[in-house]
């Protein structure tokens, strides 16, 4: 057995086996569920990172909840739609899409987002959402390696969150194993 056919095992466990069960903890001590997502996430994360991968077809999957709430430009059909105005970090993750020649999708639920997984077809994803969100969009694409990132949520849920870049960017090079947008740019175009 390989190493990613073996972490991709243990992903199954996690995630068919161990997520239900955690959830059913969730319901019992609701106080403690959105942890036990947050626990189920991290681990994820972990077997992702020692899996190895070398990822050529990249999706990142973004909530709407990422573009301020004041914007009037409509970027969940074209991310290229927005103007840039700093306001949220849409604009910064435009370049980096730009920059690594990947593809950046932003999803106004769960059926869109599954839906954009289908018609992509990407080799893994890099996701962005709450926690509730993040952990059954993971469950729901498995077998598909999907790296979550939680958003801030300094206004509460789905209202002006954010994102830290720079975990965006780390996860990036991680699951295509360049260091930098360069190489991305040599291994895509050659």
């Amino acid at each position: 057995m390989t190493i990613r056919y073996k972490y991709k095992f243990i992903r199954g466990i996690l995630l068919k086996v161990l997520f239900p069960l955690y959830m059913l903890v969730g319901a019992f001590v609701p106080s403690k569920k959105e942890s036990l997502q947050a626990s189920i996430i991290r681990m994820n994360n972990f077997l992702i990172e020692r899996a190895q991968l070398n990822t050529r077809k990249l999706l990142l999957l973004m909530p709407h909840c990422l573009q301020v709430d004041k914007c009037e430009i409509r970027i969940t059909t074209d991310v290229h739609n927005c103007k840039g105005c700093g306001r949220c970090e849409i604009k910064d993750l435009v370049r980096i899409c730009d920059e690594y020649r990947l593809e950046l999708h932003i999803a106004t639920g769960g059926n869109l987002a599954r839906r954009v997984v289908s018609d992509v077809r990407p080799e893994a994803i890099i996701a962005v959402a709450c926690e509730r969100d993040l952990s059954s969009g993971i469950v729901d694409v498995y077998p598909m390696p999907v790296y979550g990132v939680s958003n801030e949520r300094p206004f509460g849920p789905c209202l002006n969150t954010k994102v830290d870049i720079s975990k965006v960017e780390d996860a990036i090079a991680m699951l295509t194993g360049n260091n930098g947008a360069q190489d991305s740019k040599d291994v895509s175009s050659g």
